[in-house]
């Protein structure tokens, strides 16, 4: 399953997830089936972790078509969890894509301490592996 997620309803938090090789498709699929879950809300902070990705196609129009819909609010907290410099540069651009539109809770990670630092700071001292893991949602 490349992209999936789990959500925290008790810690308002949303832990996505993709894994394997992962398209754009699958990301604009993975938003879709996120905001029609009826326990998603959308002022809920995210991780979204692609260190399991091994191989991707995503291209910069992707990623600008992927930025453009809107399902988290303006004031959450948002993190990817990324580990090469590609996934980075394209995460940024995401980050970057949302903020013009108002959007200034994207931070893009390479180590997990640091991005759960970020989404959720007054649990990231005392919890390691506080994010969950996201499972086949």
């Amino acid at each position: 399953m490349p992209a999936c997620y789990k959500i925290d309803k008790a810690r308002k938090f949303v832990a996505s997830a993709g894994s394997g090789h992962l398209t754009a498709a699958e990301i604009l699929a993975h938003q879709q089936k996120l905001v029609q879950d009826p326990e998603f809300d959308p002022t809920f902070s995210q991780i979204f972790d692609f260190t399991a990705v091994t191989t991707y196609d995503i291209s910069e129009d992707d990623v600008r078509v992927i930025a453009a819909i809107t399902i988290f609010s303006p004031l959450s907290r948002r993190a990817a969890l990324v580990t090469t410099d590609e996934q980075f540069d394209l995460a940024c651009m995401f980050s970057m894509i949302r903020e013009a539109q108002g959007e200034f809770g994207i931070r893009v990670f390479r180590e997990r301490k640091d991005a759960m630092r970020w989404v959720r700071p007054a649990e990231a001292e005392g919890a390691s592996g506080a994010d969950g893991a996201a499972t086949g949602t």
